[in-house]
C-alpha cells in the first residue's frame, strides 16, 4: 500500500495539479476583487443605482437575502469566464513541441525464396 500511495504522490501530475490549485486561488481573489471594486459598481450604475449584495426578503423571523446569491453568481460566472480567457491566451502562446519524425522501418533482408517470389511477381507484371 505504501508503495502504490509513493507513485501516486510523486507523480509529476500530482505537482502540476497542486501548482494549478495555488496559482487558482491567487488569480481567484484578483478576479474576486475587480468583481467588488469595478464590476459590481458598473452593474449598480448601469441598473440605476442597484446593489444586489443588499436585496432580501424578510419572512416571519428569516432574512432570505437572495442579493448575495446573485452576487455570487455574476462572481462565478466573472471568474469562470476570466479562467476561460486566460487558458485560452495561454494555449496560444504555448510553443508548439515538433512532432518526432517517424524513422522508415529498414527493409527486412529476403531470403532465396522471397526474392524468387517477388521476381516471378515482377515478371508476371510485366507480362499483363
Amino acid at each position: 500500500m505504501w508503495k502504490e500511495f509513493k507513485e501516486f504522490a510523486f507523480k509529476g501530475n500530482i505537482f502540476d495539479l497542486a501548482i494549478g490549485v495555488v496559482i487558482g486561488a491567487a488569480f481567484s481573489t484578483i478576479v474576486s476583487s475587480l468583481v467588488e471594486n469595478i464590476i459590481t459598481p458598473i452593474i449598480g450604475i448601469l441598473s440605476g443605482g442597484l446593489d444586489f449584495s443588499g436585496l432580501s426578503v424578510t419572512y416571519k423571523d428569516a432574512e432570505i437575502m437572495y442579493g448575495q446569491f446573485i452576487q455570487s453568481i455574476i462572481n462565478f460566472l466573472i471568474v469562470a469566464g476570466s479562467i476561460f480567457i486566460f487558458l485560452r491566451v495561454l494555449m496560444k502562446l504555448k510553443i508548439k513541441e515538433p512532432e518526432p519524425v517517424a524513422e522508415e522501418p529498414a527493409e527486412k533482408a529476403l531470403d532465396t525464396k522471397e526474392e524468387l517470389l517477388s521476381e516471378i511477381r515482377d515478371l508476371l507484371k510485366d507480362q499483363k
